[in-house]
């Protein structure tokens, strides 16, 4: 803190015209302390940037229009209830940081202080940013520095007025096998961002809606990739499915920054959770899911793969709803990765795609890992499909990792492959389903039914791929539900004889 006090002297009658202070206050600097520490009185003068920044944190949920969230107890709540014209008012709800909320005249008093001091720190619902300030510089004009330290600690900041290691980056494990997903709760709380900063109420955040929204981070959290790796509108605005997909991959592909821009945006504390991890679930591991033959995932990767050329960017495009005929992104962006979500057996899933550069990424076996692979192949290029067999039988051989062949640039004529075998005689020999023809021209029902095929091996590994298109195993299937209604009809006839 020494670094505060130089050049306290040329400072402070600044921050004094800044703050209105009384003219009776010394600009020398002045202490006080607590128990363990040191606390000067020129470092609170100098937050005022830091607590218009802690209103940021506050508000970035709660509205008037939400009362179930005006029942904290933290010291100051902000509820941001408009931005028109930029003019961004803050409202608080004053409440105790120390166990008991303030009693209802209590409040009115500090409100009455409020009002005679300031032209505009009191507004119907509560305090103004004005009038929180203002209210702030009065503790510590009053000697009551504690209070506004106490406000500090309640939302994440040090000693250095900085937000803390501990309240941005929780401990969070994560064992080998196992994966991140926002849960419920973290879905619940991003709706209401969502709902809040969508001013015109058209399901989608315009570039200004999501940069209020992000007003609190100190840097932007998602850059102009996004937009190409999820849902958007045709204005290429993001929609409330492709907010919460980013989301989802956030929190899949790098948890802990998830928990960083999950932190400023305020989820423990407006959530009254002990840390963001409360909006993450850890899934189980996937062996788990293997041996039990059932998994509770709610996000899937599947990798796509397949030499340069066959059209695995507008495969991925196309699933997020956009074909190359259609006008895109005018930036030079890219995301390998696009997320959106399916429907298998009346679940919504989220299937993430990640577009492989074999030559330069698969340097490794880890580097094949993922729930599902996608091996893609132009089926219009005679060498094409050689490359395919060959990853498979490098790296998904083994048979731990369901693959699906997709023949690319189907509106093509069909090239015989100079492979050994045919792509079909290769599926039938290696067990796997017969390839799936796609077309990046056309966003037609049979090619987006591959999405649904993917996710739904991804979901069921333990279930031999060629099982899943054949007629036999459907059959089998058949079958075996008869035999257990007869079974249980003659159980209910038993049953109803010994009555």
């Amino acid at each position: 803190m020494s670094s505060l006090c130089v050049g306290v002297r040329s400072v402070l009658p600044v921050v004094q015209s800044s703050y209105q202070l009384l003219p009776a206050l010394s600009p020398g600097v002045r202490s006080v302390v607590l128990p363990g520490c040191l606390w000067t009185t020129l470092d609170l003068f100098l937050i005022k940037t830091l607590i218009s920044h802690i209103t940021w944190v506050c508000c970035v949920c709660l509205t008037t229009s939400h009362p179930h969230c005006m029942t904290h107890t933290v010291c100051c709540l902000a509820t941001c209830t408009n931005f028109k014209n930029k003019r961004q008012q803050t409202f608080f709800q004053i409440k105790s940081c120390f166990g008991n909320p303030l009693a209802p005249q209590a409040l009115e008093d500090v409100k009455t202080v409020v009002w005679k001091n300031t032209s505009d720190g009191v507004q119907d619902k509560g305090l103004t940013l004005n009038g929180f300030l203002f209210l702030n510089t009065l503790f510590i004009q009053r000697g009551r520095h504690e209070t506004t330290w106490t406000i500090l600690r309640k939302f994440g900041y040090d000693d250095n007025l900085e937000l803390t290691d501990n309240y941005l980056y929780p401990e969070l494990r994560v064992p080998v096998g196992c994966s991140t997903e926002i849960n419920q709760l973290g879905h619940q709380f991003l709706q209401q961002l969502f709902d809040k900063y969508d001013e015109d109420r058209d399901a989608a955040l315009s570039p200004a809606e999501l940069k209020n929204l992000f007003c609190v981070c100190p840097y932007m959290p998602w850059g102009a990739d996004v937009l190409l790796a999820v849902p958007t509108t045709d204005q290429g605005y993001i929609t409330n499915r492709g907010y919460h997909c980013q989301w989802m991959l956030s929190a899949y592909l790098d948890v802990h920054r998830c928990l960083e821009h999950l932190g400023y945006l305020g989820y423990p504390i407006l959530t009254e959770q002990e840390s963001q991890t409360a909006a993450v679930t850890v899934t189980r591991e996937k062996d788990v899911d293997l041996r039990k033959r059932q998994t509770q995932r709610s996000a899937f990767l599947c990798k796509v793969i397949g030499p340069r050329g066959t059209g695995k960017t507008a495969f991925l495009q196309a699933f997020v709803g956009r074909s190359v005929l259609s006008k895109g992104n005018a930036s030079s962006a890219f995301s390998p990765y696009v997320i959106n979500t399916v429907q298998i057996s009346n679940q919504e899933k989220y299937l993430i795609l990640n577009e492989v550069d074999v030559e330069t990424e698969f340097l490794k076996a880890s580097d094949a890992a993922c729930d599902v692979a996608c091996l893609m192949y132009d089926a219009s290029d005679p060498h094409s499909f050689d490359y395919c067999a060959s990853i498979y039988k490098q790296h998904y051989m083994d048979g731990s990792v369901p693959c699906v062949l997709v023949a690319s640039k189907a509106d093509l004529p069909e090239a015989k492959q100079f492979h050994g075998m045919t792509p079909a005689e290769f599926c039938y020999k290696h067990r796997l389903p017969p390839p799936l023809p796609f077309c990046g021209l056309t966003l037609d029902a049979a090619g987006r039914s591959i999405y649904s095929r993917l996710a739904w091996a991804a979901m069921h590994p333990h279930l031999n791929g060629s099982d899943l298109s054949s007629a036999s195993f459907w059959l089998r299937v058949a079958l075996g539900s008869a035999v257990v209604a007869v079974l249980g009809f003659a159980v209910y006839r038993a049953l109803a004889r010994l009555k």
